[in-house]
């Protein structure tokens, strides 16, 4: 696991890294936007790959994308990647079929 995945960073942390308010950073956990681990004792703790999704997420906003346009529109790239990757699966699964 690379540093960056690691969950570590305290939603103050968070706030004071992307100049979020940690309201806007729980709005947009609540939207299903951002997905950080819970300690036992409740506490928020997120990932560096967590804070730069989060500003990917703020620079939409300024754009002037809304919350349920960055899911649809993660939704649809997921669901091309997974188009692609069964594409070259095939493409893999022919070639090395034609080799036997």
């Amino acid at each position: 696991m690379s540093y960056k995945d690691k969950k570590v960073i305290s939603i103050g942390a968070v706030s004071e890294l992307t100049g979020l308010s940690v309201r806007k950073i729980r709005y947009y956990e609540e939207r299903k936007l951002v997905f950080p681990e819970r300690t036992d004792g409740g506490t928020r703790k997120y990932s560096f790959n967590d804070v730069e999704r989060l500003m990917e997420i703020a620079n939409k906003i300024e754009d002037g994308m809304q919350t349920f346009e960055i899911k649809e529109a993660e939704r649809k790239a997921l669901k091309k990647e997974k188009v692609r990757n069964q594409m070259l699966r095939g493409q893999l699964n022919a070639a090395f079929r034609m080799r036997k």
